[in-house]
């Protein structure tokens, strides 16, 4: 029997936005989704209201049965009764085990972030920015028991252009992955895609973005500031310390150097510049804790003497 868009049960697992796009693209497509997989409602804002994922809310407003285990490797037997062809997987969030791998009759697949098998892990899209690479992309892959190691089906490039940040960047490689995923669902399934082992010398890891990362180091080149910058933007955002409050940054952009020593406050005035390890760095949009965020130069009209400060 060959699978047909009708005919094919796909169990979708997913859990940010990214995330709710390819799952979009699917229903868009007419692919049966039997049922989606993603975290818990967390707490949002002050009021701490609990608040779904977007792959939730999206798979509600299909009328698509939702399932939102705390451990999957604890909570899956309801993936039997969905009786699944297969999963797909984008930005879960949890390790899927092997309950889960060995249940669909064809396998379970995954989109990740990467051109694999460069930056396996967590974080490939921050890590990508991170290294300053010029390009990035999405691999269709299997997913096997360890992280990232499964046959690759396909890919798709993605080029990063020098205004991009994670937020940016997140968005055009979930447009890609909905794109490449609508192509080769179908295919995959009827057995075309016959997949590529990933050459294991050429293997790296994108390490989940840490707390202690989003500290911004103004002992480092303005070039490497920049570039963390970009991968903690929107979200966390990188900070350092206005006196004893956080101040995030997050855009910036190089300007001529200077002598003063790294995290001093050169500019004040129709700007905010702050001298780093190699270069100076304009901070063009910056949020001091507990306050709005805004643009450099109406932070530095808000905030007295502070030329010659310096950040830390």
């Amino acid at each position: 029997m060959a699978y047909t868009k009708e005919n094919a049960r796909i169990v979708y697992m997913g859990t940010p936005e990214i995330s709710a796009t390819v799952l979009q693209g699917l229903i868009e497509s007419g692919f049966h989704i039997v049922g989606v997989v993603t975290n818990p409602d967390k707490p949002m804002g002050r009021k701490g209201i609990l608040t779904p994922s977007p792959v939730k809310m999206l798979a509600q407003c299909f009328g698509i049965p939702v399932f939102q285990p705390v451990k999957i490797r604890l909570e899956n037997d309801f993936l039997k009764d969905l009786n699944p062809d297969v999963v797909v997987t984008m930005a879960y969030g949890q390790i899927v085990p092997e309950a889960v791998l060995s249940c669909p009759k064809k396998g379970c697949i995954n989109l990740h972030g990467s051109l694999l098998p460069a930056l396996r892990g967590a974080a490939p899209i921050q890590r990508a920015i991170d290294l300053g690479l010029k390009e990035t992309g999405v691999t269709l892959m299997e997913m096997v028991k360890a992280m990232d190691a499964g046959v690759m089906y396909d890919t798709a490039v993605v080029p990063i252009e020098e205004n991009d940040n994670y937020s940016t960047l997140a968005n055009k490689i979930g447009v890609a992955a909905r794109e490449l995923i609508v192509k080769d669902l179908l295919p995959y399934l009827n057995d075309e895609l016959p997949g590529t082992p990933q050459e294991e010398s050429l293997v790296t890891f994108a390490n989940k973005i840490l707390p202690e990362d989003e500290k911004l180091d103004l002992s480092w080149p303005a070039s490497r500031l920049l570039c963390r910058i970009k991968a903690l933007s929107l979200t966390p955002g990188g900070y350092v310390y206005l006196g004893e409050e956080k101040l995030k940054i997050f855009s910036a952009h190089i300007v001529s150097g200077s002598d003063a020593a790294p995290g001093t406050v050169t500019k004040a005035h129709k700007g905010f510049e702050v001298a780093t390890g190699e270069g100076t760095l304009s901070l063009d949009l910056v949020q001091l804790q507990g306050k709005k965020t805004m643009d450099g130069k109406s932070f530095v009209n808000g905030y007295r003497d502070l030329e010659g400060k310096v950040l830390s």
